[in-house]
């Protein structure tokens, strides 16, 4: 449980220093781990992969599970100058093996959970097999406690700041590496708290955070690592379900998290009875963010959770913007303003940039410190004006700096000369209550160039098939001008989406376009 605490040294090695017996940690297993032993935990691991050879500059990767080893390789990389490197243990092996190479990863830590992709991904890196590590059992690995084993608890020496090194989602060619230049400082120096800060969320309050997503995601670990060095208890899910999460809500009166859209529309779907069994009055702060959120999801989040949903947009790059529920629902479809450290500014497609009002591509700028695309110096100097960078997301600023967005650009469509904007149609199928999620995005068309198609993944209890596209095709005519409206609905068992929430939408397109390209 949560209970209130006195101002306490910033970071969290100083506060393990100072409290070693505070609990800090509720694995999703049920164990609690108090601030000494996760410390010793990273110490251990530091000086065993010091050992195995890693200096300042290096960098590891880890294809773990939510859970403390991941933690513990996130404060050594960041105590000792190295890089972590997390990785979706969702990819597939040539997609781990081609992150492990690039990012020049000296080491790599699995779970056996993920043993047989982790292997071939290292085979085929050519990752040194004296340093692989395994969590559990995985052939050719070595024991990750052989790894600590001997190793002092104690603090290494020659502390200095490191970083998390992610990689993009690759929405288009490989993914690469968000790298940022090491400081040289003390890792107390860092930033710490400055970031919770921006939501209004205070260091050594009470408070303690929800991971209800994969840590490998770049701002759920800068969440729960923020959280961790500002005195507050993490809860952490390994696979997320809405029942448990708003059991552990309860259970351990959490007060903040982070989320994606699609866990609101799953927990808007439990039984009003299931709904009602949980307090969530503990929570002050359920930020939002990693893709759109239909506004009658958003409105039916605030009137059950009431003023703590609260949204933000950024990108692993940087950011960013941020809205409060009282700023949201006063300027409905709003991603807020920009952060303190944050700029935003909207250009055309000449580089033109754009007044209040005039639909652009979004544009952002950190005054916190520059980043490059690892080993990719074009696609570093690819999207930028000046200093602002873009990921390919529509938008505009309104009079007041509030941004509001539209789309991302390579999800446009263009049908007959005019863009169409998919989140928009999305936000109107998954208003209906047979459809569980929704994808929208152009098919070819021969006189057209792009028509639109709706994928749709039927609510439980509801049968794909000709009556049910009839249906949502006619819901959608009654709320979407003809030019918007899906010219087909296909039916899909299980959406592709990540854990995170994140929709492959370049998978469900590929296949109708792979098959105009085949007839040409």
């Amino acid at each position: 449980m949560a209970s209130g605490q006195s101002a306490a040294p910033n970071g969290f090695w100083a506060q393990a220093a100072a409290n070693p017996d505070r609990t800090v940690l509720f694995t999703a297993d049920g164990q609690e781990w108090s601030a000494g032993r996760l410390h010793a935990a990273a110490n251990r691991l530091t000086h065993g992969l010091r050992a195995a050879g890693l200096r300042r500059g290096d960098a590891f990767a880890v294809v773990l599970p939510n859970g403390p080893e991941l933690l513990a390789a996130y404060l050594a990389a960041t105590q000792v100058g190295w890089y972590l490197v997390p990785v979706n243990h969702h990819l597939t092996a040539p997609e781990i093996a081609w992150i492990v190479a690039d990012s020049g990863a000296r080491a790599l830590i699995a779970h056996e959970r993920f043993g047989a992709v982790a292997r071939a991904a290292a085979d085929e890196a050519g990752t040194d097999p004296a340093r692989r590590y395994a969590v559990g059992t995985v052939p050719g690995f070595r024991p990750y406690e052989r790894l600590l084993a001997g190793q002092p608890a104690t603090p290494p020496e020659g502390r200095t700041l490191g970083w998390v090194m992610n990689y993009t989602s690759g929405t288009t060619g490989r993914p690469r590496g968000i790298r940022r230049p090491l400081p040289g400082t003390p890792p107390e120096e860092a930033y710490h708290g400055g970031f919770l800060g921006i939501f209004g969320i205070e260091p050594f309050s009470g408070h303690v955070h929800l991971v209800c997503s994969p840590l490998y995601h770049t701002a759920v670990l800068q969440f729960a690592g923020a959280s961790l060095h500002i005195g507050h208890q993490l809860v952490v899910m390994d696979k997320w379900t809405p029942e448990e999460m708003l059991r552990l809500i309860e259970r351990h009166r959490c007060t903040h998290t982070h989320m994606v859209p699609t866990q609101f529309h799953r927990l808007l779907a439990l039984p009003e009875e299931v709904r009602a069994r949980y307090d969530v009055s503990s929570m002050r702060h359920a930020l939002h963010g990693a893709a759109p959120c239909p506004e009658h999801i958003k409105r039916a989040m605030i009137d059950w959770w009431g003023p703590c949903v609260e949204e933000y947009y950024a990108a692993s790059e940087g950011g960013g913007t941020f809205a409060t529920a009282e700023d949201w629902l006063k300027k409905p479809g709003t991603v807020g303003k920009a952060w303190p450290i944050s700029e935003i500014a909207v250009y055309d497609d000449e580089g033109r940039r754009l007044p209040p009002g005039e639909l652009g591509t979004v544009h952002m700028r950190m005054t916190t410190g520059d980043f490059s695309y690892h080993r990719d110096e074009a696609k570093t100097r690819q999207n930028r004006i000046g200093d602002f960078f873009t990921v390919g997301d529509l938008g505009h600023l309104d009079e007041d700096g509030y941004l509001f967005l539209r789309d991302r650009k390579i999800d446009l469509i263009i049908a007959g000369g005019v863009n169409i904007y998919p989140a928009e149609i999305e936000a109107v199928l998954l208003s209906h209550p047979a459809v569980a999620d929704a994808a929208v995005f152009g098919v070819p068309h021969e006189e057209w160039g792009e028509e639109v198609k709706a994928v749709i993944e039927p609510a439980a209890g509801q049968e794909p098939g000709p009556a049910l596209a009839d249906a949502l095709l006619a819901h959608c005519a009654s709320r979407l001008a003809g030019y918007k409206r899906p010219r087909s609905v296909d039916f899909i068992a299980t959406m592709p989406r990540d854990p995170n929430g994140k929709l492959y939408k370049r998978r469900l397109r590929e296949p109708y376009w792979a098959t105009e390209r085949a007839q040409r």
